[in-house]
């Protein structure tokens, strides 16, 4: 199974600046390509790895500047551009900036990475054209690397191999392993079972300093040399916020799917929720600016890909369901009523009087639209478990079965995938 291991690096002065070209040197390619495939759309053809790498080898022999880094690293960032145009289309594929982007490059040749560890702390890498780099040996590596990246965040420059680690034994609970997790904004996390997880990423200190910072930042003249350090210092605190709530999503996941072999999400358009506000009509722009602003610091779609990166280990399924009503509807009767929510928290059903917290509700209710299909489930046979075991005590959770004729719990959206581009060539190198 493929895991990411990441390391912060100690680069030399002079490693530093060869890093800094090399990703300069990336941007450029990027930059070029995507130029190619967007004036390819545009004349109704395309261009693909192919034609591109042979392109990049004959402007090598006329730009100099292109030798000065790794082929290889050149050569994955024109793979990692036709993955992306393929995907997302080559008008969607963003622009690198030079004052946006950090340096980043990817080493995919394994075999020729020599990995060795010096101390107890201390690690070195050898990478092409980098000579050996030192880095701080936070963790194992695991298993045989196959890829590594270095990029830039901040400050520090980190590393972050591709190790390829030996599949252990997944164990789940095939009897009491089924959960429902409800997003919200006061508490990040809800689970079905009673369980609530949260955690302040800035500290009242940390935010003081933010709003002074950037009231600073729009005092002072835009790329002046006070403007760069004012947004350095910003970033220093973001990558720190930033950082704990990376941490508090990782160890929440791995609880989560921990002997769970069902996990069921809402499926919720978090892009959508946590735009601006400021093309909404009407009143209340400040409401929503702030709800937007409380679901980027949450940090849900972080936490969707912390589960499912955490389900790859232990074999947990997991499964998106259409939020509608979900904390509108009763999970005892099944009444469904606006009125029920009396707030925030509060949950009091109008129907038969069941009051609970109004976040447990909405994580049962997405988990009784998820069990639709999975009363009786069980892994494939070629997927064997080993189960775990059921004695541990958890809190009860009464579940009704959903009508089949139910319009509360609908089918999960599904977007419609998006066309190849068509044949053709047009050199522009």
């Amino acid at each position: 199974m493929l895991s990411g291991r990441r390391y912060q690096l100690e680069l030399t002065v002079e490693q530093a600046v060869l890093a800094e070209s090399f990703g300069s040197i990336c941007r450029a390619v990027w930059n070029v390509g995507l130029e190619q495939y967007r004036e390819y759309r545009r004349r109704g053809g395309s261009i693909g790895y192919v034609e591109q790498s042979r392109q990049l080898t004959q402007a090598k022999a006329e730009f100099g500047w292109l030798g000065e880094a790794p082929s290889s690293v050149l050569q994955q960032t024109l793979r990692d551009l036709e993955g992306a145009c393929r995907r997302h289309g080559p008008f969607r594929v963003r622009w690198r900036s030079q004052r946006r982007w950090a340096p980043s490059m990817r080493f995919p040749e394994g075999k020729l990475l020599r990995v060795e560890r010096v101390s107890r702390n201390v690690g070195r890498v050898k990478l092409p054209k980098l000579g050996w780099v030192r880095f701080r040996w936070s963790r194992p590596l695991g298993g045989e690397v196959r890829a590594a990246t270095v990029s830039r965040d901040g400050g520090h420059w980190y590393i972050a191999f591709r190790v390829d680690t030996p599949v252990k034994q997944r164990t789940v609970s095939l009897e009491r392993g089924r959960l429902g997790v409800d997003r919200g904004v006061v508490q990040a996390v809800v689970a079905s079972d009673g369980r609530m997880f949260d955690r302040a990423f800035v500290t009242p200190g940390e935010a003081e300093r933010l709003r002074r910072l950037n009231k600073q930042l729009h005092r002072r003249c835009k790329g002046s040399g006070r403007w760069h350090a004012t947004a350095d210092a910003i970033a220093v605190v973001n990558g720190r916020v930033r950082h704990r709530r990376a941490d508090f999503n990782a160890k929440t996941a791995r609880e989560l799917v921990t002997g769970c072999a069902l996990l069921v999400l809402e499926d919720l358009d978090v892009r959508a929720m946590s735009s601006a506000a400021a093309g909404y009509p009407g009143t209340g722009r400040a409401q929503r600016r702030g709800l937007h602003r409380s679901i980027r610091d949450k940090g849900w779609f972080a936490l969707e890909l912390a589960l499912r990166n955490a389900a790859r280990t232990t074999g947990t399924a997991i499964r998106k369901v259409n939020p509608a009503y979900t904390s509108q509807t009763c999970p005892r009767c099944r009444h469904v009523d606006r009125k029920s929510r009396k707030s925030q928290a509060d949950f009091v059903c109008t129907s038969c009087g069941h009051r609970e917290h109004a976040d447990v509700v909405g994580a049962k209710n997405a988990l009784a639209a998820g069990l639709g299909g999975y009363r009786t489930w069980r892994p494939p046979a070629e997927r064997r478990v080993r189960e775990a075991s059921t004695t541990r005590e958890r809190a009860a959770v009464v579940l009704p079965r959903p009508r089949e004729s139910s319009t509360v719990f609908g089918p999960a959206r599904r977007r419609p995938s998006k066309g190849v581009c068509p044949p053709g060539q047009l050199p522009l190198w």
